[in-house]
């Protein structure tokens, strides 16, 4: 029996990171007595947000019984000086299918983590193989509090589960990360 491997690719679309940079909203300051205090950060309008994108996923497929499986991460490093935190977000704006020309993998239905179902792929935040599924719209990754002036990464994993069916070839999707600071 001959095996293929297939590979698959998630990322990042330098367009949209543009967009995202060209639509900065103005952001404000927490008010005088909230967040942490005696923290070594800018006071009032100075508070910045910056995020960095790690290198793009690549999932390299190998046989897994009758199936296919790969996982990949990369790190996403959050940079705040605001004393109360931020979130971070995930999503496919277009598609959370991967794509390879007519042949899609569609993203998991798990929402809640657990094992992928055969022609399905997903993400987690924990490192473990259980996943869930992406949205096309922002859904919340993680809630980090304090300020993080260093530099606050989170790997975030991408796995896939497929069968023998699914045509070879490169298989693409788009995932948008956005950071938004807090205040109170």
């Amino acid at each position: 029996m001959l095996f293929k491997i297939r590979r698959i690719h998630l990322f990042q679309t330098s367009a949209i990171l543009v967009c995202c940079l060209l639509l900065q909203q103005p952001a404000s300051a927490s008010p005088f007595g909230h967040g942490l205090f005696g923290e070594d950060v800018p006071f009032g309008s100075a508070t910045s947000l910056t995020i960095g994108l790690g290198s793009p996923v690549n999932l390299t497929l190998v046989p897994s019984g009758p199936n296919f499986t790969g996982s990949g991460s990369h790190n996403i490093t959050v940079t705040s000086t605001d004393v109360v935190g931020y979130k971070l977000y995930a999503y496919s704006p277009s598609s959370t299918n991967m794509v390879n020309g007519a042949t899609v993998i569609p993203t998991s239905g798990n929402v809640s983590p657990s094992t992928l179902s055969i022609n399905t792929w997903g993400y987690n935040t924990d490192g473990s193989s259980n996943y869930v599924g992406m949205h096309s719209t922002p859904r919340e990754i993680k809630d980090a509090n304090g300020p993080f002036k260093n530099g606050d990464v989170t790997t975030v994993k991408y796995g896939v589960l497929t069968d023998i069916t699914k045509d070879a070839g490169d298989y693409t999707v788009s995932v948008v990360y956005t950071a938004v600071a807090e205040n109170q």
